[in-house]
């Protein structure tokens, strides 16, 4: 008999401490909205999201001046590609192809026909 009301105190204990917690998460989202931390959450993660390389962050990252050959940047993006695969640097590989990219449109919008 003990152990059957043990067993109800324990159930109805977990419901109410279930339903606590639910109220208080949305609790917490309302005074964030109201706040206003959840649109600057959301403003702050847009913004590191849409930030597109430059041109000069593209040509420092090459090592590439602004009157280099598409070819000449094709041979440094190769390089740096290749040795950023060998020794596993998948951060500063992407950095390198992000900035070929970035340095492709400027060739293609310049006219200096990038192609490879």
């Amino acid at each position: 008999m003990a152990a059957k009301i043990l067993a109800n105190l324990i159930v109805m204990g977990s419901g109410i401490l279930a339903r606590a917690l639910v109220q208080a998460y949305r609790q917490a989202l309302q005074n964030a909205s109201k706040s206003g931390v959840a649109q600057e959450t959301i403003q702050n993660t847009m913004r590191r999201a849409s930030k597109t390389m430059t041109e000069q962050e593209a040509r420092q990252i090459l090592g590439v001046a602004e009157n280099t050959a598409w070819e000449e940047v094709l041979q440094k993006y190769d390089t740096l590609f290749e040795r950023n695969a060998k020794n596993g640097s998948f951060y500063l590989q992407s950095k390198v192809h992000r900035a070929k990219e970035c340095l492709e449109a400027v060739y293609k919008h310049e006219g200096s026909s990038p192609t490879g």
